[in-house]
């Protein structure tokens, strides 16, 4: 008994967790024309109903390739600086607001984020902009986050230019190039003092090999 009273409690606490503001696209396909967008803010007040919705856009769609298709009885989409806000008379207490949308053209990337800003009729707004990420993988308010399967030809590689390779530094002089003609001019340069030092070695080896010889003389 004991253990079905924790386990009421502890669904019980966490099930508003569970009720985040979700989003749908249909086809989830990067690159896909007039994809169909399905919005829905699940109610977490008990005593308040949503009254609007103000959805900031992913990056490669523009307010203006956003056209309303359907939502709650008399609400209307507005267009906004970043995205859009849609809302009009408050939905019931407790009853998700849904709303559809189509997009013009989805943009070539593998996930899309949009955050969702949801107002109720008692002023209380629920963020939901967190974007998860490595070190933190489940927010408080996550952002809906749709993930979009490959294009026919792929994803374009987004990795930056390699471009003209740099010419190597010397360590000792910053502003002075030591890129292979260099290294290959004083390789070049330094053979002839190798054999005139070597000519110097041999000839003082001889001549202390002489005068050793004419003191034992």
């Amino acid at each position: 008994m004991v253990l079905i009273v924790v386990l009421v409690g502890v669904l019980g606490f966490a099930a508003p967790a569970w009720a985040h503001t979700t989003v749908k696209v249909e086809p989830a396909v990067a690159g896909a024309p007039n994809a169909l967008v399905t919005v829905n803010a699940a109610a977490e007040s008990d005593t308040a109903g949503i009254a609007s919705l103000r959805v900031v856009l992913p990056a490669g769609i523009a307010p203006g390739d956003v056209t309303y298709v359907d939502g709650p009885p008399g609400w209307a989409l507005r267009p906004d600086a970043d995205g859009y806000v849609v809302g009009g008379p408050p939905v019931a207490v407790g009853q998700d607001a849904v709303h559809r949308v189509r997009v013009k053209l989805l943009p070539a990337t593998p996930t899309l984020v949009f955050k969702v800003l949801q107002t109720y009729t008692d002023g209380r707004i629920d963020r939901w902009i967190e974007v998860p990420s490595a070190g933190n993988a489940e927010p408080e308010f996550p952002a809906p986050v749709v993930t979009l399967a490959a294009p026919p030809g792929g994803f374009p590689s987004s990795a930056p230019s390699s471009g003209p390779a740099s010419p190597l530094v010397n360590p000792v002089d910053p502003n002075t190039p030591a890129g292979p003609d260099l290294a290959a001019d004083s390789g070049g340069r330094a053979w002839p003092w190798l054999i005139v030092g070597a000519a110097v070695l041999v000839a003082a080896a001889a001549a202390a090999a002489l005068v050793v010889v004419r003191r034992r003389r």
